[in-house]
C-alpha cells in the first residue's frame, strides 16, 4: 500500500472509531464482532474488551434470538448486499433501545464474503416524540369528534326543543291578535315580531353549530349560506370532482369557517376567494382574501383558531398552511384525503 493509502486507511479508521451518534462495528462471516467503535461503546454499553468475539445476537431480545432473526438478517445481507431494520435492541444493563440497524455484507477482490459491516442508530428519542405525537393526534380526533357530536346534541335540541316551542308561541301570538280588540293587535303583532326575530336568531345559531345543508343540500350550498352571512363579498369556486363524505364535509366546513372568521375579525378585506378542487386523490381547499395579511405568522403558536385550522387537517390526514398572499391578504391552504373507495 502507497503512503497516501496508508493516510488514508488510518484517517477512515480514526473516523470511523471516533464517531459517537453510531455504532459502527464489524462482524466475520458467522456473526462474532471483531471492531468496536466509541458510538458502540456509548449505545450499547459494552467496552471493546467485553464485546470482542462475542457473537452480535447479543444486542437483541430474547424473542428475536429464538426466533432466529439475527441468523435471518444475516442471510439476507448476503444475499441482497444488505439489510435494513428498526426494532428492539438490547444494551449491556438489560434495558431496550429503538435502533434503525443497517447491516452490509463485505466481499473481497476475488467476490468472496469477509464479514459484515454493522451500523446501528439509537432511535428511541425519535420513536418517542413520534409516538407521542400519535398520542397527541389520536387525542385530538378524539376531541373533534367529541365536538361534533355535541355540537350536533345542542343543534337539535334547539331546534327541536326550543324553536319547536317559540313556533307554537308565534302560532298562538297570531291567532290571539286575530281575537283581540283593534287597540290591542298593535302590541301583540310588536311581540310577535320578537318572537319571529328571536326565531330567526336561534336558526341562525343552529345552522353555525350544526349546518344541515351539508346533509340535505351539500358542501358548497352550505358555504355559500355561511359567506353570506358574514356580510363580505365573496366568491366560491367549487371544481371537486365529487362531494366529500360526510366527515370530510364537515372538516372543509369547520376550517373554512374559522378561516372566514379570522377575516371577518382581522383582516379587514373586501372580497374573499374560495377554492375548492380536487388534487392527489383529495380535495384542496384555498380560503384567499385582500386584506392586510398577517405579520409575523406562526401557525404553531398563534391563536387558537389557527392552530384548531391545522390540527383538524392533520387529525383527518391532510396539512394546513397559512401564507401572505402576493400584493396583500393571507391564504389559508388545506388538503384533505379522499379516504371513500
Amino acid at each position: 500500500m502507497q503512503p497516501d493509502a496508508w493516510r488514508d486507511s488510518d484517517l477512515f479508521r480514526l473516523l470511523v472509531q471516533g464517531v459517537r451518534d453510531y455504532a459502527i462495528f464489524m462482524l466475520d462471516p458467522g456473526g462474532h464482532i471483531v471492531s468496536w467503535n466509541a458510538g458502540a461503546e456509548r449505545i450499547k454499553g459494552y467496552t471493546a474488551e467485553e464485546i470482542i468475539g462475542q457473537h452480535f445476537s447479543a444486542f437483541y431480545p430474547p424473542e428475536d434470538v429464538s426466533s432466529g432473526k439475527p441468523e435471518w438478517e444475516l442471510r439476507v445481507a448476503r444475499a441482497d448486499g444488505a439489510i435494513e431494520d428498526e426494532g428492539w435492541r438490547v444494551r449491556k444493563d438489560g434495558t431496550r433501545f429503538w435502533a434503525n440497524v443497517i447491516i452490509t455484507a463485505l466481499h473481497d477482490d476475488a467476490g468472496e464474503l469477509r464479514g459484515f459491516g454493522k451500523v446501528t442508530r439509537d432511535m428511541t428519542e425519535r420513536r418517542r416524540a413520534e409516538q407521542q405525537l400519535t398520542d397527541r393526534r389520536r387525542l385530538l380526533t378524539h376531541l373533534v369528534e367529541a365536538q361534533e357530536q355535541e355540537r350536533q346534541r345542542i343543534a337539535w335540541d334547539v331546534h327541536d326543543d326550543t324553536i319547536q316551542a317559540m313556533v307554537a308561541v308565534d302560532m298562538r301570538l297570531q291567532l290571539l291578535a286575530r281575537k283581540l280588540p283593534e287597540e290591542h293587535r298593535e302590541m301583540v303583532g310588536q311581540l310577535d315580531g320578537a318572537v319571529r326575530a328571536t326565531i330567526s336568531r336561534l336558526r341562525n345559531l343552529v345552522f353555525r353549530v350544526r349546518p344541515p345543508g351539508i346533509e340535505r343540500q351539500g358542501l358548497r350550498d352550505s358555504l355559500a349560506v355561511y359567506l353570506a352571512d358574514t356580510s363580505m363579498a365573496g366568491e366560491i369556486r367549487y371544481g371537486l370532482e365529487r362531494e366529500p363524505g360526510g366527515d370530510a364535509a364537515i372538516t372543509i366546513f369547520r376550517i373554512c369557517q374559522e378561516a372566514l372568521t379570522n377575516v371577518r375579525k382581522h383582516a379587514r378585506a373586501s372580497s374573499t376567494v374560495l377554492d375548492l378542487s380536487t388534487v392527489d386523490q383529495g380535495f384542496l381547499v384555498q380560503v384567499a382574501d385582500d386584506g392586510v395579511g398577517l405579520p409575523d405568522l406562526d401557525l404553531n403558536t398563534s391563536h387558537f383558531g389557527l392552530i384548531e385550522m391545522r390540527e383538524r387537517a392533520v387529525a383527518s390526514g391532510g396539512w394546513c398552511t397559512v401564507t401572505a398572499r402576493e400584493g396583500g391578504g393571507t391564504v389559508v391552504e388545506f388538503w384533505l384525503p379522499d379516504v371513500r373507495p
